[in-house]
């Protein structure tokens, strides 16, 4: 094999697919096949900041945003009330239907095995990489190898005082790596990420839930996708209360996170429902947003509970929320640590500086998120592929793209928390918005391999179009009319004196160009 990923949840899917459709023999391990794509948190891909960071990675060739597209079941754009550089796409999926589109991608593509294993030792040579050994002692010859362990290496699930080393959703952890990376020269440390409970539907009173419902304008993630999908579901959101609030303050003794049980950093942007009721003692309520995971499931996820008190308080606390006085637990909401690097060992093309060949992505490399960890598993096995072709690495520019924001501020700067992308982080965010991805990065995608000559060609008559028609906007004049002025009137826009340009109208920001 000439290439190996590891791991084979967002980051090692985009790492292997990138190095496999760049022509390597490329080898994928995963724990557990079945848990291909999981989403073991919200089944949501995108949001703010990240629904930035899925169309990047669509733009320059990734495979994310046509499986969210084909998986999604509610689409919505978060932030419309802000100015359009912050506008989110965000998509409630059906989390098995991802997993089963994943899995197939993943075992249709060419160059590309994905084999069931645990990677137990890293090895190296001269400080080089020249392959991974599995448990059962079956060594794999590489000559570079992408590491995406997720939260399974050393990972550990804490409910109440219930410790298990396991990964997510009671999957076999990877508990033997961690020492031989350890050996080859790795610093490690230990972080920690809260997962909320699933509940059954036939348990809710969703007529005291406010219901979201889905956006019909929404954009598709993928600039393939031709259509987005309907919206066959409504999200909801209820509150906590004072009850809420003080039975968690009444357990707090009981809970690993305030005990010292959690050795592991915490997310500051996305806090159990404790830690929420410590820090911001003065809010009266927190919203609890209750989402569905599929179509064909009874199971309700819900976002903005995460915890790790013990199993009767949560059945407590979760009781005094409006809706859900009659909930019935499917699965315990639970806190896991896991190992991780410290990413400043990295270069900007993810690759190890003491290892040569050896790349990481997603959780590994200290960040959060599904989003986060894809557009770095892309990045990791492009670079991994390019080194092996002699190529210059792939490394994108914070005025590129918020994939270069993320990158940058993992290798460069001190994260003490996993890291999570926002749009305050990008400095260029009033460009990089969302909706120009493919005119700032599909050029890129092209150069690398992984955009097709038919979708480059489309992108520059895009650009034409776009030139052409703002040519036009600005030759084109509008008098001060009776029937432009009570169109100006009609939008509480000021009235013309005189004639003035289409371009020069549609700066106004009550009006636009539709």
């Amino acid at each position: 094999s000439r290439g190996g990923g590891g791991g084979a949840a967002h980051a090692g899917i985009e790492a292997a697919l990138a190095c496999a459709r760049l022509g390597l023999r490329t080898l994928c391990f995963t724990i557990n096949l079945d848990a291909v794509g999981n989403m073991p948190c919200n089944p949501a891909i995108g949001g703010t900041g990240k629904g930035h960071l899925v169309r990047e990675l669509d733009a320059l060739g990734g495979e994310m945003g046509k499986a969210a597209d084909l998986a999604c079941i509610q689409y919505r754009v978060l932030n419309r009330g802000k100015g359009p550089a912050v506008h989110s796409l965000r998509a409630q999926a059906d989390r098995r239907e991802y997993q089963k589109i994943m899995k197939h991608t993943l075992e249709s593509q060419e160059n590309l095995w994905v084999k069931q294993g645990e990677v137990t030792a890293l090895l190296t040579e001269e400080g080089r990489v020249t392959g991974v050994q599995t448990d059962t002692g079956a060594v794999y010859r590489a000559q570079a190898v992408v590491i995406c362990s997720g939260t399974y290496l050393g990972g550990k699930t804490i409910l109440g005082s219930v410790a298990k080393w396991s990964g997510p959703d009671g999957m076999f952890g990877a508990n033997q790596l961690t020492e031989s990376l350890r050996q080859a020269g790795l610093t490690l440390r230990r972080f920690k990420t809260g997962t909320p409970p699933r509940v059954n539907a036939r348990s809710i009173d969703f007529s005291q839930l406010e219901c979201q419902v889905g956006d019909e304008d929404a954009m598709p993630f993928s600039f393939e996708t031709e259509k987005p999908a309907p919206n066959r579901v409504c999200c909801h959101i209820t509150y906590t209360n004072e009850k809420t609030h003080e039975i968690i303050r009444a357990n707090l003794d009981r809970s690993p996170l305030f005990s010292g049980a959690i050795e592991g950093t915490g997310p500051r942007y996305c806090p159990s429902i404790e830690d929420k009721v410590v820090k911001f003692p003065e809010k009266e309520r927190h919203q609890v947003f209750v989402e569905p995971e599929g179509l064909y499931t009874n199971e309700m996820y819900l976002g903005g509970m995460s915890s790790s008190l013990p199993e009767d308080v949560q059945f407590a606390m979760y009781r005094t929320v409006p809706g859900l006085e009659h909930v019935k637990i499917v699965r315990n909401a639970y806190a896991i640590e896991y190992d991780c690097i410290n990413p400043r060992q990295l270069d900007a093309s993810l690759e190890f500086k003491r290892i040569k060949g050896l790349f990481s992505g997603g959780q590994f490399n200290g960040s959060s998120g599904y989003e986060e960890a894809a557009v770095q598993g892309f990045i990791a096995g492009v670079n991994a592929a390019r080194k092996l072709q002699g190529k210059e690495a792939v490394i994108l520019d914070r005025s590129q793209a918020y994939i270069g924001v993320l990158i940058d501020d993992l290798v460069t700067k001190e994260n003490h928390e996993p890291y999570r992308m926002m749009t305050s982080r990008a400095e260029y965010r009033l460009l990089l918005r969302q909706d120009n991805a493919d005119l700032r990065l599909r050029k890129i995608g092209y150069e690398i391999g992984l955009v097709s000559e038919e979708q480059y060609r489309y992108v520059l008559w895009k650009e034409e179009a776009i030139d052409a028609e703002i040519r036009r906007l600005e030759r084109a004049t509008v008098g001060a009319g009776e029937a432009v002025q009570e169109f100006l009137a009609a939008h509480q826009s000021t009235l013309l004196k005189s004639g003035i340009t289409l371009a020069e109208l549609i700066k106004r920001p009550e009006l636009d160009y539709w």
